[in-house]
């Protein structure tokens, strides 16, 4: 499903990133990324999301060369991908509701049916009470539960979450997780970064280690479903 084959990335002015970093990843998997700050993980994450080509080497997702892609092609390929970030990059001037309808509207989804996917996706995070609240409004785990609703609402196969209980306390970020691991037993495939390694060790989920750029993976078993594409749609319909 995702494949990188000997990735540099480098960005001009700086030394690379990203070095040689080979890897698989199989549609269901749940797969943690770790690192210290500056690693390279936020770099990887965007290189699978297609918001950045590798410099050197092939990435591939669902069989796609994404260096071979045309532009008009990649909003396509993004569709595939749910994005959850650690600032939420809410928009603060629109309420829940309209927050989380946003990605439908941008892929031409409107009237009852966005309606309605989007009041499962805020039900699926326990925040359908407070669709018509302001973000301003909501705790930090609140407002990351609405990050993640706006995430799914568009039935993504892969969800991408950039260190999304880094700033939670213990409380909130054991619902967070809760939350991700619900999809992933349904077939979602889900990719994290954090550095939380007691969570990582507690659920046995497979890890990607980035020290300097360069890739090692340590053995704490793999959990594959082997399901893609639907499977979300359970949480949001």
């Amino acid at each position: 499903m995702i494949q990188f084959d000997k990735v540099t990335k480098r960005y001009p002015g700086s030394d690379e990133i990203l070095k040689n970093i080979s890897f698989n990843i199989n549609a269901g998997e749940f797969v943690f990324l770790t690192g210290q700050s500056g690693a390279g993980k936020s770099t990887l994450l965007k290189l699978i999301a297609a918001t950045e080509r590798p410099t050197s080497g092939t990435v591939l997702i669902a069989n796609q060369n994404v260096s071979q892609l045309k532009p008009s092609a990649i909003p396509f390929l993004r569709r595939r991908f749910g994005l959850i970030f650690q600032d939420h990059k809410l928009l603060y001037d629109r309420n829940c509701f309209e927050n989380v309808i946003l990605p439908l509207h941008i892929n031409g989804i409107t009237g009852q049916e966005a309606a309605k996917r989007v009041r499962a996706a805020l039900d699926k995070v326990g925040l359908l009470h407070k669709e018509k609240a302001m973000p301003i409004t909501l705790s930090g785990g609140e407002q990351q539960r609405l990050a993640i609703a706006r995430a799914v609402v568009s039935r993504p196969s892969i969800l991408l979450a950039d260190e999304p209980t880094g700033n939670l306390d213990a409380s909130y970020a054991a619902d967070i997780m809760a939350i991700f691991y619900a999809f992933n037993q349904v077939g979602v495939t889900v990719i994290m970064s954090t550095h939380d390694a007691l969570g990582m060790s507690a659920t046995q989920n497979r890890v990607l280690h980035i020290n300097q750029g360069t890739l090692s993976e340590p053995s704490l078993g793999t959990t594959n479903f082997n399901q893609e594409s639907s499977a979300i749609e359970r949480f949001t319909s």
